[in-house]
């Protein structure tokens, strides 16, 4: 297949243009970093470096939309929620009518969102039926998807990955709790009872690949492992495959103070089940958080 990826550069984009390349489909990445995506998606990779590029005789097959500036980098500043609008949902609409303009259309459209779509869920175990939450990052998510379902519009058969955390020791929040964990720094968030929906980073990109080539699959996809736990289990987990007790607890209200409204995305959560992939068939290799954290925490050395 010919295939074009936005965000290939990315954690999840360079681990799926690996295990792509290897199935020998060629492709495409759309990047601002345009001149480093052969050194970080692999050398048979076209770089894109401008949706200008996309012209009306170009063809591709699929196309998959990862890219989005991070939601967790910075507070959200009126100005910081301009540009996750923009990095989302304006990147999205400007893909959209390239793939309306093309005289190839794409077959598939495969296009990111966030389990923070249904916003603070509570203890309510939620499927892809659940309805939206209400705060800023559930209204960001319900406006992504609206912009990526125009693609069904045209005959293309689309889905929407609604992503949980992404556990992977070569970057994302793993990496970044690794250090204080193996120090004996870690802790758990305010009194640890919100829910965190997590992936393996294999079954991420293995979900990927199934959604492709699995004709009937359409619609919304909660990308998350079976398995659910709550923030207390999680840092429990974590500091038992590295060895390690855990001593402290990072105060709600202090993360209050000093994130701001993004502050919600660490007090809260959401119980969230992959119920439409598992009844299509997928079986899960990490369904499991302790067998999964030990796993990557092993490729890390």
């Amino acid at each position: 297949m010919r295939i074009l990826i936005t965000g290939g550069t990315g954690l999840i984009g360079r681990r799926l243009c690996a295990a792509l390349l290897v199935q020998g489909h060629k492709l495409t990445v759309l990047s601002r970093r345009s001149q480093q995506v052969s050194v970080l998606c692999g050398a048979g990779v076209t770089a894109m470096s401008s949706l200008d590029e996309y012209h009306r005789d170009t063809s591709f097959d699929a196309v998959i939309n990862l890219a989005g500036e991070p939601i967790v980098d910075a507070r959200w500043s009126e100005r910081r929620k301009q540009i996750l609008r923009q990095s989302r949902i304006d990147l999205t609409e400007s893909l959209i009518q390239k793939m309306r303009e093309a005289s190839h259309r794409p077959q598939i459209f495969l296009s990111g969102s966030s389990i923070g779509y249904y916003g603070d869920g509570g203890d309510v175990i939620l499927s892809e039926q659940a309805q939206a939450g209400g705060d800023f990052g559930a209204q960001l998510c319900v406006d992504w998807e609206a912009a990526a379902m125009a693609a069904a519009a045209l005959g293309i058969r689309t889905c929407i990955l609604r992503t949980g955390l992404v556990l992977d020791a070569a970057g994302g929040m793993l990496q970044k709790m690794h250090l204080p964990f193996s120090l004996c720094l870690g802790a758990r968030i305010g009194n640890g009872y919100q829910w965190m929906s997590w992936i393996h980073i294999d079954d991420y990109v293995a979900i990927l690949q199934f959604l492709l080539q699995h004709h009937n699959a359409a619609g919304c996809f909660n990308m998350v492992a079976p398995e659910p736990v709550t923030n207390r289990k999680f840092t429990r987990l974590l500091a038992l495959a590295l060895h390690r007790p855990v001593f402290f607890v990072t105060p709600a209200f202090l993360l209050k103070l000093a994130l701001g409204e993004m502050s919600e995305l660490l007090i809260g959560g959401q119980r969230v089940i992959p119920a439409k992939i598992s009844a299509l068939g997928y079986q899960f290799k990490h369904p499991s958080l302790l067998p999964a954290l030990t796993d990557l925490l092993k490729r890390s050395g």
